[in-house]
């Protein structure tokens, strides 16, 4: 199943139009992604212990309505494909059942010197096995 992050809209994230601004999504899906790895126990420092950074190579955002001051958002996150030393990411960010952006991204599987490698087999079996699926619907 797809991991899911609750996150209430802050003022301080909030344009001139008292819209979410557009950086501000992007920091959202990421705290997404942070929390699924930590909720099977392969956090950001964990994996740095193995040697392993995810390191981000493309993105693409799709913004379909704006959230607004006080939205409380589900950002679901799943990995949909999984190569040699890379994972394609998706993500979407919901208001109850209402869809307001969505993002693809690649993120690249790189050594301690930022080079690309293999990840341990057994860290990859604990994500693609937990936040593989993509959600219903």
């Amino acid at each position: 199943m797809p991991h899911t992050t609750t996150i209430k809209v802050r003022f301080s994230e909030l344009d001139p139009y008292s819209h979410v601004n557009h950086a501000a999504y992007v920091t959202y899906f990421e705290v997404a992604r942070t929390e699924a790895l930590e909720s099977i126990g392969a956090s950001l420092e964990d994996v740095a212990i193995m040697g392993i950074q995810f390191v981000v190579t493309e993105i693409e955002v799709k913004f379909k309505k704006p959230a607004v001051g006080g939205d409380v958002l589900e950002v679901d996150t799943w990995i949909g494909e999984v190569g040699r030393a890379s994972t394609r990411w998706s993500q979407r960010i919901r208001r109850g059942d209402e869809v307001l952006v969505t993002e693809e991204l690649k993120v690249a599987i790189c050594n301690e010197k930022g080079r690309p490698t293999r990840p341990p087999a057994d860290l990859m079996a604990k994500i693609t096995g937990e936040i593989a699926a993509p959600p219903a619907g």
